[in-house]
């Protein structure tokens, strides 16, 4: 059996499965430096992760969906009415609190990241013989490495960071549950580890890049929300090992693998620097909008008074996003890779 790289063993390994880890080795070797560039460089921090890693990633959707003239074809009706739901869903939500809206838009990225992890988890799993224990089991095991650590977040103390803001998530306090839910986390995660050390003795094969999805899953978002309480090293294991998998992804994938027939307008694109060139103008054109017309934390222009008009501007400026964590559940469904 071959192993199922998407693309190939050594672009991968770089771009999909490394960032996770190179991420978690400069957090255990490096955390309290990490606290002190959280406090001086909050700005560089932010642009860097918010803005070219997480916010880009969202854009790298277009290169799949309404980029390409077949694609957007075969499915426009569905990429024009999108994002017009979006919006109408956004400003009812709005309307009933911006509490409500973040509150909603957070389970929703919440549930986006969870889904990104487990279809990366198949994907690599594609040339395995299929059986419902296996299939089962790698769902329990992979939901397992993301939702304990989210219900960690709700069950414990106050943590040190938020998804999008303060107090978005239902909270609960209760050390026993929690203590149990630990119990149960660790003897999942324990069986997988001797599961996988069965299989790969019995059948001699070892799938190398779906258990480093698994792995590197299940340590960022231990380490990220259970293990350390900091924003920067949330901010970091979330982010990168998110977006930065995507980004390689799409281009690997829906680029870089096609022919210039197949590409069409989209060759321009091919060059990597171009394609990530251009993600980093948009997601940077798009936050720069969010601080002058809503936030105002890093940049802001004074001449603007546009506080009443959030109920707009707030779920507009956020369609992008929601459309991504829509449409993400979409199209890689019917084709997967």
């Amino acid at each position: 059996m071959e192993q199922a790289w998407i693309h190939k063993a050594k672009t991968d390994g770089l771009f999909i499965l490394f960032p996770t880890y190179l991420v978690l080795g400069i957090v255990l070797c490096a955390h309290q430096w990490l606290e002190a560039i959280e406090l001086k460089y909050s700005f560089f921090t932010w642009l860097f992760l918010i803005v070219f890693v997480d916010v880009a990633h969202v854009y790298a959707t277009l290169f799949k969906t309404y980029f390409v003239k077949a694609e957007f074809q075969r499915r426009k009706q569905l990429y024009l009415v999108l994002p017009l739901v979006c919006f109408v869903i956004s400003v009812i939500l709005f309307l009933m609190g911006s509490e409500v809206f973040w509150s909603v838009l957070a389970y929703v990225a919440v549930f986006h990241f969870i889904r990104q992890q487990y279809g990366f988890m198949r994907l690599y799993a594609r040339n395995e013989i299929k059986t419902k224990f296996r299939i089962y089991f790698d769902q329990l095991v992979i939901y397992t490495a993301t939702v304990y650590p989210m219900l960690f977040w709700f069950m414990s103390p106050k943590r040190q960071f938020n998804w999008f803001m303060e107090n978005e998530f239902f909270t609960y306090e209760h050390p026993r549950l929690l203590q149990l839910l630990s119990i149960i986390y660790f003897v999942i995660m324990g069986i997988y580890v001797i599961q996988t050390l069965y299989v790969a003795i019995q059948q001699r094969f070892f799938n190398l890049p779906k258990h480093a999805i698994i792995v590197g899953t299940a340590l960022s978002w231990y380490f990220g929300i259970v293990y350390y309480n900091n924003d920067l090293i949330f901010t970091l294991l979330n982010v990168v090992a998110h977006g930065i998998p995507y980004i390689a992804l799409i281009y690997l994938n829906e680029i870089q693998k096609k022919s210039k027939d197949e590409l069409k307008k989209l060759t321009l694109f091919k060059g990597v620097f171009f394609f990530v060139g251009l993600l980093l103008v948009i997601a940077f054109v798009e936050e720069y909008l969010w601080e002058i017309l809503v936030w105002n934390d890093h940049f802001s222009i004074d001449q603007l008074h546009l506080s009443n008009w959030g109920f707009i501007l707030v779920p507009l400026l956020s369609v992008p996003q929601l459309t991504h964590y829509i449409l993400d559940g979409i199209i890689w469904k019917s084709k997967r890779v």
